[in-house]
């Protein structure tokens, strides 16, 4: 459907076949535009293709979208791709025209799939439109964009009675890797307030490379944890979609993700980054040296204000306490032994508006064990609160 992100997320899907599961099969992928209908569709494709590193079929102008396709198919046996990607135009209404174009599109290129991407916020008029796709094209499934919105889950519902296909993808976001497989349960999850822990275990292990993990395991073995460490942090919750994507995976957090919604709390996490990334190399290893005059001058850096870099330090003293009682537990080991046991660090539940996600998980029939503790150091939850 036209408006949709149809475009963003054909780059979208190609990235995420092209780089394969955890960098490993990776398929060779030619994305072509078959839109001549809107203005710079072609170029928009391209663009996207430059940043996916993924191959675009070069524009030739006036062609038709059968010619185009034609091209693209001799293109992709020609150099040997193994998948050929072809965005189509988008429609707002039936047109009976348009539809024979794509039907015809379909007969030359015989696809494996025929995805139609909706926007999940969009009212009825877009189910309607999905039903007469169902009636003219030989659809296989269905790709729901906007799904980091307030609508969530009843646009799926919706697409999944009226066409009777399944609902294969969900795009989560602006950034290019801000698609998932659409998983209903644990959709279901997060619109009832139960979270997706699944899915967020997953977006870690995309998110934290291995070497980084084993060094910041050392580190805490020693009771180590200064602002580079912090730095790291902020970066892996950005990779990881950010405040408000982790909130609505994490159970009992229905109130917070609506908080943060909107999506600006995510400058939060540019904020503080900016703060760290206006200290000297030795401030951020010992940010005990920063006096009143360097407060300043980070501050000026980072376009915060003294403030903004005081509520940092605050919070990246308290964490730094938490390591060291870390280390006094038995580090690591000693850690996951009082997780076995009930207790364990705090989640960011507290922080965010939320009941605290280890007394929640504690108390669940059959659920994990608690992850009770304290919670986010203060300080945080200022950063978040503070008004843009």
């Amino acid at each position: 459907l036209q408006g949709s992100g149809k475009t963003t997320t054909t780059a979208k899907l190609a990235k995420r076949l092209s780089k394969g599961q955890g960098g490993r099969d990776g398929k060779k992928v030619l994305m072509a535009s078959l839109d001549v209908n809107r203005p710079a569709a072609q170029e928009q494709l391209a663009t996207l293709g430059t940043q996916t590193e993924v191959a675009t079929l070069p524009i030739v102008a006036g062609q038709r979208p059968v010619e185009i396709a034609k091209r693209a198919m001799q293109a992709a046996k020609l150099q040997g791709y193994d998948v050929l990607m072809l965005d189509t135009a988008g429609r707002l209404h039936v047109d009976q025209a348009l539809m024979d174009e794509m039907q015809a599109i379909a007969d030359i290129s015989r696809p494996h799939e025929i995805l139609l991407v909706v926007d999940a916020l969009t009212g009825q008029d877009a189910v309607n439109v999905a039903q007469s796709f169902t009636e003219h094209v030989p659809l296989t499934g269905v790709v729901l964009t906007r799904m980091d919105g307030d609508a969530r889950g009843g646009a799926a519902l919706s697409m999944r009675a009226v066409t009777g296909k399944p609902i294969k993808f969900a795009g989560t976001g602006e950034k290019m890797d801000a698609i998932e497989a659409f998983h209903p349960g644990r959709v279901a999850g997060r619109i009832l307030g139960m979270g997706d822990v699944v899915s967020l275990v997953e977006k870690a292990a995309e998110a934290i490379q291995v070497e980084d993990a084993e060094r910041m395991a050392r580190r805490l073995e020693k009771g180590q944890f200064d602002m580079n460490d912090l730095r790291s942090q902020l970066a892996q919750m950005q990779r990881m979609g950010g405040l408000g994507a982790l909130a609505g995976m994490m159970p009992g957090m229905k109130k917070a993700r609506a908080a943060l919604a909107g999506g600006g709390h995510d400058r939060t996490l540019i904020r503080m980054d900016a703060m760290i990334g206006s200290m000297t190399p030795k401030e951020r290893a010992k940010p005990e040296l920063l006096n009143a005059k360097r407060k300043i001058r980070v501050a000026k850096g980072s376009g915060t204000t003294v403030q903004d870099v005081n509520k940092l330090l605050k919070m990246h003293q308290e964490m730094a306490g938490a390591m060291k009682k870390l280390k006094k537990m038995g580090g690591i080991r000693g850690m996951m032994a009082m997780l076995g046991k009930g207790g364990g660090l705090g989640g960011i539940g507290g922080a965010l508006g939320g009941p605290d996600i280890g007394d929640l998980m504690g108390k669940a029939s059959g659920g994990l064990p608690g992850l009770g503790g304290p919670k986010m150091p203060p300080g945080f939850e200022n950063f978040i609160n503070k008004k843009k």
